[in-house]
């Protein structure tokens, strides 16, 4: 009988039908065309190191002995243009494992210099244990020049269909030529999504009858033959100031959303959120973890479970779970958990630390919930339905009143209204299993101030001394914190002084750095030099290291949005005594730019008051997301930041 006739056709009206007619190119393994063996650069790219000439996945659904697998078929060649800068001489393949495991057959790579060919030895192929539930075969070509061109082949077969997974047709070597090419069962239906800006060369789906039956059943499917391909395809190159590089790499992905087995049988794998909802609420690893309310009512200190103000209550609460726990560095997000473990034996991953938190505020009578999320690293998720191999985070959402929070009590250096950096990444999914889930923005604190103020006296011998104050507060003061817990405070104290040129620090005390509730605050003695030109007395203001020490936008153009993170506001106050040792002879101008759109503003001040100078210099950025189209005035923007900020100098004469 005939089974599952043009079933999945109707999804690729999705896609563009541009380059539909187009000619596919083939290659064949260990074989070299002439313009191959000539090229000596790429002239689309004439900086690239190398340049993938060829490079073909090709997915099929087959009968393996007893078993249907999945089988994907890789080929793959690289030119080398410059083999002292070429990163890539490692190939890893990721495979997916639990109770059974994919494997990888008929691997071979072989480095081609001119009529020479060196291939890979079996006994050079590694296997290598990445995490509970992934490992990789690993092999690393040899005798790479300059002219090299390395060729590999190797086939997959999974038991897994729901690891279809994805091809990227862009990565960080430009592509003269990627191709996908799929036959699917139409008992196998698959949501899919083309991802990036590059436009694809073939576009192609056509139905293929009769292509897929089993031994001893009478049962046939039609298949759906799938052909993307791009070409010249620049390489992804990544810029300041961005999310996950996935979020914006051309490519294509597959997620399994249900099956018809030949008997008639539908097992769904996509689902929908109500369908999470239903199943986390009753999980092992997740809702069940949620359920131990009265546990933590037992191991709260009376005196928080008695505060009577809701907020400061639940910053109690968050401060209790956060020091009674170290992060053991695991995400470990759908494996294991168990709380009340964790809470014994003090440490935990990340959702042990936050589930723990959550059932701490509802024990202390807060309303909490769990927040799914990925981090910034790990890419933005799909909004159209739940793929839970997008979230690798998981978060706590306060409700008081009608404001809320989102909470992470994983480090030790973030305070009640500050998240680690990771975790900001636009938006998670809040698992509110009575009324339903629901996405929910998760924003940064919005005060995050870099304050310096320096008082300095001109001194008989030419230099200048005096005292300065930093303080950080917000997400500025988590990373300053991390970063002299992770020196050490003798160590940060050896890199503050060699960090400040032309000066002499003495007497760095760090204060408040171990309460993440109150800013940080450094307190300092300097001695610095002038520059003495001619007659001339030259001063450069800026005596502490600025958050921005440079210009991080240097290139021509933007291709990708940018996202600080976090708003910043950076203040520098520096009054001079010139102590009867000076007269001032030019002053710069003060002056302010400001950004598009209440985007941002900087601004520098000088004065000249009763034998005094006063120099003010103020950095805002409002905003903390520009569009690729705001570039140039960003660019602008930090050029005159870096200006005011060391390039301008008081000029004094000397009386």
């Amino acid at each position: 009988m005939r089974f599952f006739k043009k079933a999945t056709f109707y999804i690729f009206l999705f896609f563009t039908l541009s380059g539909i007619s187009q000619q596919r190119i083939k290659a064949k393994f260990g074989e070299l065309t002439y313009n191959e063996k000539q090229m000596t650069s790429y002239e689309k790219d004439l900086k690239a190191n190398a340049v993938v000439l060829f490079e073909s996945g090709e997915y099929s659904v087959r009968v393996i002995g007893r078993s249907i697998k999945l089988v994907k078929e890789i080929h793959r060649k690289i030119k080398v243009f410059n083999a002292k800068e070429f990163k890539q001489s490692i190939v890893e393949i990721p495979l997916y494992k639990n109770s059974s495991k994919e494997y990888v057959t008929k691997l071979e790579a072989i480095t081609h210099n001119g009529e020479s060919k060196t291939f890979v030895a079996k006994d050079a192929i590694f296997t290598v244990d990445q995490s509970e539930y992934w490992y990789a075969k690993r092999f690393t070509f040899p005798n790479i020049k300059d002219g090299s061109i390395l060729e590999y082949t190797y086939r997959i077969e999974s038991p897994f269909f729901f690891n279809f997974g994805e091809w990227a047709f862009q990565d960080d070597l430009p592509k003269i030529y990627t191709e996908f090419y799929a036959e699917i069962p139409a008992n196998f239906k698959y949501n899919r999504a083309l991802y990036g800006k590059e436009k694809l060369y073939i576009n192609d789906a056509y139905i293929k009858d009769n292509c897929f039956s089993i031994e001893g059943s009478s049962s046939i499917a039609d298949c759906e033959v799938l052909t993307y391909a791009m070409k010249d395809i620049p390489a992804f190159k990544k810029e300041e100031y961005m999310l996950a590089a996935r979020n914006f790499i051309s490519r294509i992905s597959f997620e399994l959303q249900e099956y018809t087995n030949f008997q008639g049988f539908k097992e769904e794998y996509s689902k929908t959120w109500k369908d999470v909802d239903r199943e986390f609420r009753y999980e092992k690893d997740i809702g069940k973890q949620l359920k131990y309310k009265s546990y933590f009512k037992d191991n709260i200190p009376a005196n928080i479970l008695l505060i009577n103000d809701p907020l400061e209550k639940s910053k109690a609460v968050y401060t209790f779970i956060q020091n009674h726990y170290s992060w053991n560095g695991k995400y470990d997000i759908f494996s294991d958990n168990r709380v009340k473990d964790a809470f014994e034996e003090k440490t935990g991953s990340v959702p042990e630390i936050n589930i723990s938190l959550i059932n701490a505020l509802n024990a202390a009578d807060l309303d909490a919930k769990l927040v799914l999320s990925p981090t910034r690293g790990f890419g933005l998720p799909t909004l159209r339905y739940p793929v839970l191999t997008e979230f690798n985070y998981v978060a706590a959402l306060l409700t008081i009143g009608d404001t809320k929070y989102i909470l992470d009590a994983t480090d030790k250096f973030a305070s009640f209204d500050v998240l680690p950096f990771r975790v900001l990444n636009i938006q998670g999914r809040v698992m509110d299993f009575k009324k339903g889930s629901y996405w929910h923005p998760i924003n940064p604190n919005m005060r995050n101030v870099h304050y310096v103020s320096a008082q300095l006296l001109a001194e008989e011998d030419g230099t200048f001394s005096g005292k300065v104050s930093e303080l950080y507060s917000g997400h500025i003061a988590f990373d300053k914190r991390k970063s002299i817990a992770n020196a050490t405070l003798e160590g940060y104290r050896s890199i503050k002084k060699s960090e400040t040129a032309n000066a002499e620090i003495e007497n760095l005390n760090v204060e408040v750095l171990h309460d993440a509730t109150k800013p940080l605050k450094e307190v300092y003695e300097i001695v610095l030099d002038s520059e003495l030109v001619g007659s001339n007395t030259y001063f450069y203001p800026l005596v502490m290291t600025p958050y921005f020490e440079e210009n991080p936008f240097t290139a021509e153009t933007r291709k990708y949005p940018l996202d600080f993170g976090f708003p910043i506001t950076n203040t520098y106050m520096v009054s001079i005594d010139l102590n009867d040792q000076y007269e001032v002879i030019d002053l710069p101008k003060s002056r302010i730019y400001k950004l598009p759109d209440n985007g941002g503003e900087c601004s520098v001040i000088y004065s000249e008051d009763n034998g005094k100078v006063n120099w003010r210099l103020t950095v805002k950025l409002k905003r903390y997301r520009f569009q690729p189209e705001e570039y140039e005035y960003l660019k602008e923007f930090f050029t005159n930041v870096i200006t005011m900020q060391g390039k301008e100098p008081i000029a004094l004469k000397r009386l």
